[in-house]
């Protein structure tokens, strides 16, 4: 959740950290402040480069404010117009910087910055200072005093320096910031430091269960239906075209728009349903669906896994309430009570409601009922491979701990949070697998027995009765860090974090605590492990998976079912598919997979489901092409028609920029490994190596 600069600097304030008097105002509502001219008028977007855009006025007579005010208004910036202004009287400046506190990707780490401060801050990248920040201690003093030396500031300036820091890591720590940045930082003539830009985002996970954080989202930022939608629960985003779109999971959601876009069906939306299908849930979405003036159809795009396609059909046919709906609806139900699920949608015998069994026939049904546009180009991977060249840098290979694929049907199972509902649903799942789950781990009720699996209070007294080799972890957001480490601690072999929405900041504390070379992470937001025939650990329908010779490895659970679906019809059997998780920080990721199975004859061959967003696909590449890796590699990478700077679903699926993209196919193909470019050649590809 970004917030504007005034929310920002409020959001400061409470922390003690200094920054200008200001006053908001609406177009309806335009006042004066209550302090001297000169002011600055600026406008409230959540986008950057304001100042440069024409952003920001200085009015020096209270008579120029409604004129400037209108200007500001009126004025688009990166295609938003601002619903507020913020007006604050000028300051005097000494001198300028930049300081921020970020959670980042690439260096897996929260990063301290410091540097020259302005619009221009991102022209200079060798006058930053960026140090990596240790979770939960925060900024030792040497890197307090690195950061200074650095701004070449005079000593007597250093303890409020210092303390300034340290409240803005206080900030981020309690609020579950994902960015505080503040630019400029200035040095006023009195020698005080003042904020006088602020930006600032929380982290959405934490959000979700946090209402003070929560509080913060102004719904003035955001487009009717997106507001809507958040407010359902639903992770939506408008897109500009014509199919609206319904899938639960972001990688199956991603690929859906992709091949909507590809086909000349352009995607009015995309919107991940997740693991509920409620009637509220069910009805907020198709309400959003059918009253977009944009949408002449809808497709419908269930893969059942923690969903239930059976809950899914009945929450439609309650909304339908016996009538017709309102647009043509296309729906392919498949995995988790999918029969079921089409028994009821056939028996409503509706018009306008069409059932087909696949993604490649509900194009050929929305084909038919809505015009075709010219299709959205494919990105041309061997033209833009051609701009790169091969990084011939030496890679060591990854240390890596128990091998995923000496798991088996006599592998013992703990499940952490074995009493919850979704644990016990799919510990039943399992078991239906052919997996018999040993043991289960619910603090406080220890010494009873749930649905014949005997509970312990910790991991610690479980493993002291069973020898277990794989952990399953199903709990609550909040509380699955420490999960993790807990069965880290234990030192089991294998831990499984199904959890969906951990906040990023507890990932990077618990991570470095987690030794790889006695406990393989999995996750978190995974839906697991399975070997086929063998084993299952997590929340995967068993319906798409047959044993055979390849490893598919994901940041998508529904893809992954999709993609298994589509290699199982094919004739092409898995050795192994694990979901590494679709959030920034996670355990195992696809290098470490893939020297896992390097050596072992079981993998004859390695499919990679990536999506936008990130580096790992890239650094799958590095370290196919650095290490000769012996055997083929397929990729797909789903998002590729997505938006630049929209998130789509998962945290990690964001298109940073217009060439991210085309930069991560390109790294794969200059790699030697195969990349698909659309679902459909998943299987024919991964046949041809």
């Amino acid at each position: 959740m970004r917030l504007s600069e005034h929310a920002s600097k409020l959001l400061f304030n409470r922390s003690d950290i200094n920054t200008p008097p200001g006053i908001l105002i609406e177009p309806d509502a335009v006042r004066a402040p209550d302090f001297p001219t000169p002011w600055f008028v600026k406008s409230q977007v959540l986008a950057g480069g304001r100042g440069k855009a024409g952003g920001v006025l200085r009015v020096d007579d209270p008579a120029g404010l409604p004129a400037a005010a209108d200007a500001l208004f009126a004025l688009k910036i990166k295609g938003a117009a601002p619903p507020c202004l913020r007006i604050e009287p000028a300051v005097d400046i000494a001198k300028e910087f930049y300081l921020s506190l970020a959670v980042s990707r690439a260096r897996n780490s929260l990063s301290l910055t410091v540097g020259p401060g302005g619009v221009d801050v991102e022209a200079d990248p060798d006058a930053l200072l960026i140090q990596d920040i240790r979770l939960p201690h925060g900024p030792s003093p040497h890197q307090l005093r690195a950061a200074f030396f650095h701004l070449g500031l005079d000593k007597a300036l250093f303890k409020p320096f210092a303390a300034l820091a340290q409240k803005l890591y206080a900030a981020v720590r309690q609020n579950a910031l994902l960015l505080a940045e503040i630019n400029p930082l200035v040095l006023t003539g009195g020698g005080e430091f003042l904020a006088l830009d602020g930006k600032v985002e929380i982290d959405d996970n934490a959000a979700a269960v946090r209402p003070d954080l929560e509080a913060h989202y102004d719904p003035r930022f955001e487009n009717t239906e997106e507001d809507r939608a958040r407010r359902a629960g639903l992770s939506f985003v408008k897109l500009s075209g014509r199919i609206g779109l319904m899938v639960n999971g972001a990688g199956l959601a991603m690929a859906a728009m992709d091949l909507l876009n590809l086909s000349g069906l352009p995607a009015a939306n995309f919107l991940d349903l997740g693991g509920g299908a409620d009637v509220k849930r069910m009805r907020a979405a198709l309400s959003l669906l059918f009253a977009d003036n944009d949408v002449e159809a809808v497709f419908i795009n269930l893969f059942g896994g923690v969903l239930s396609c059976r809950k899914a059909a009945e929450a439609f046919r309650d909304v339908l309430d016996g009538k017709p709906p309102a647009k043509p609806v296309t729906v392919r139900l498949s995995g988790n009570d999918a029969a079921e699920g089409l028994e009821i949608l056939r028996g409503l015998n509706l018009p306008g409601l069409r059932i087909v069994p696949d993604m490649d026939q509900a194009i050929t049904a929305l084909a038919a009922i809505s015009r075709k546009e010219k299709t959205t180009p494919r990105i041309d991977i061997a033209a833009t491979a051609a701009t790169r060249q091969k990084r011939a840098t030496a890679r060591k290979r990854p240390r890596t701990g128990p091998s995923l694929l000496d798991l088996n049907a006599d592998s013992v199972v703990c499940i952490q949070g074995v009493t919850g509902k979704t644990a016990t649903l799919h510990a039943k799942l399992m078991r239906d697998y052919g997996v018999k789950p040993a043991c289960g781990v619910t603090p406080f009720k220890g010494g009873q027995v749930h649905e014949g699996i005997p509970v312990y209070n910790s991991v610690l007294e479980a493993a002291a009765e069973h020898d277990i080799d794989v952990s399953v972890i199903f709990v609550p957001p909040a509380f699955a860090p420490d999960a993790i480490l807990e069965a880290a601690d234990a030192e089991i072999p294998v831990a499984v974090c199904i959890t969906d929405g951990v906040a990023q900041q507890d990932m990077l504390a618990v991570l470095p605590a987690v030794n790889p070379e006695k406990t393989v992470l999995i996750g978190p937001n995974t839906p697991g492990v399975i070997i086929p025939g063998q084993i299952k650990a997590g929340i995967m329908p068993a319906a798409p998976y047959t044993p055979g010779d390849t490893a598919v490895f994901s940041r998508s659970g529904t893809l992954t079912y999709e993609a298994c679906d589509r290699l199982s019809a094919a004739g092409i059997g898995q050795a192994l598919c694990a979901g590494v998780g679709g959030d920034p920080f996670i355990g195992t990721g696809f290098v470490e997979l893939a020297e896992m199975v390097r050596d072992d004859d079981r993998v004859k061959t390695v499919l990679v489901l990536g999506e936008i967003g990130g580096a790992a696909e890239e650094d799958l590449a590095d370290y196919v092409a650095a290490t000769n890796y012996p055997k083929p590699v397929i990729a797909f990478v789903a998002g590729v028609t997505a938006p630049p700077g929209r998130r789509l679903g998962h945290a990690g699926a964001i298109l940073e920029h217009e060439n991210g993209v085309a930069d991560k196919l390109a790294r794969l193909e200059n790699a030697g490994i195969t990349v698909c470019g659309d679902l459909g050649e998943i299987a024919e590809k991964t046949k041809k190596t």
